[in-house]
């Protein structure tokens, strides 16, 4: 793609994401969320989700509209046991009918990762070849990509949209139904509709990762502060273009 088509779809995608900005800005999560999946993008859109401590709240919100939305699950091969046994919990609770586990291109563990311990030497790189690259392949196809992205969790999401570009070259949009929940009002939603939280909440675990690069918050911490503890390093790149070192979810 030469860079005057690129530009030109870049600002055909802004112009959509605007428009639709716009359309949409007077609506509630749910009513939102309703327009996106019914209207905006029916049979074009897809949930990524990674079964953690709050995605049961879009989970359900999707379920309640339309439960055949395919729900794409990242099974990096480090994660916690418990997170995928709340992942089989949920999808039979919520009726999803179309949840979709993938994984790491056996070619890019072998040639990257052959002692399973990349985490250690270069977190960056893991998790690009266990979580960014098997993401772009599983989205290929798709016209808009829901996740449940807030703006309190890090720096780089405090002043996202609730829509905005995902890839140009792909003309995909991302769409952040929750980006104005609060920490109280995730809360407030599992408990109000009775939906079980991930299991190792309960020990501390107050965002959930990978099982190496996930630790228990200490009183007093930011929730997200157990994601790459003592490292400066916040988001992994799923949620970009390309990836970028020391960004992502």
């Amino acid at each position: 793609m030469s860079i005057k088509d690129r530009e030109v779809l870049e600002e055909n995608l802004t112009l959509e994401a605007t428009e639709m900005l716009v359309r949409t800005a007077e609506l509630s999560a749910v009513e939102f969320l309703t327009t996106i999946l019914r209207d905006e993008f029916k049979d074009e859109i897809c949930v990524v989700s990674s079964f953690g401590a709050e995605s049961a709240v879009l989970l359900h919100m999707v379920a309640q509209i339309d439960p055949t939305t395919p729900v794409i699950f990242l099974n990096t091969g480090k994660l916690f046991g418990e997170t995928l046994r709340y992942r089989d919990r949920l999808q039979t609770l919520l009726g999803l009918t179309d949840v979709r586990s993938i994984g790491p291109h056996p070619t890019d563990l072998a040639e990257k990762d052959s002692n399973e311990d990349l985490w250690q030497k270069n977190n960056d790189l893991c998790c690009h070849i266990r979580k960014f690259l098997p993401q772009q392949r599983a989205l290929k196809g798709f016209k808009a990509v829901l996740t449940g992205r807030k703006r309190f969790q890090t720096t780089q999401r405090s002043s996202m949209q609730r829509i905005e570009i995902d890839d140009e070259a792909a003309a995909r949009l991302r769409v952040n139904p929750l980006v104005d929940f609060t920490l109280d009002d995730l809360q407030a939603y599992l408990e109000t509709h009775n939906l079980p939280k991930h299991p190792l909440v309960k020990d501390g675990y107050l965002s959930i990762g990978c099982m190496p690069c996930t630790d228990k918050v200490k009183e007093g911490d930011d929730y997200r502060s157990g994601r790459w503890s003592e490292q400066d390093k916040e988001e992994c790149g799923m949620h970009g273009t390309e990836f970028v070192y020391g960004e992502g979810i």
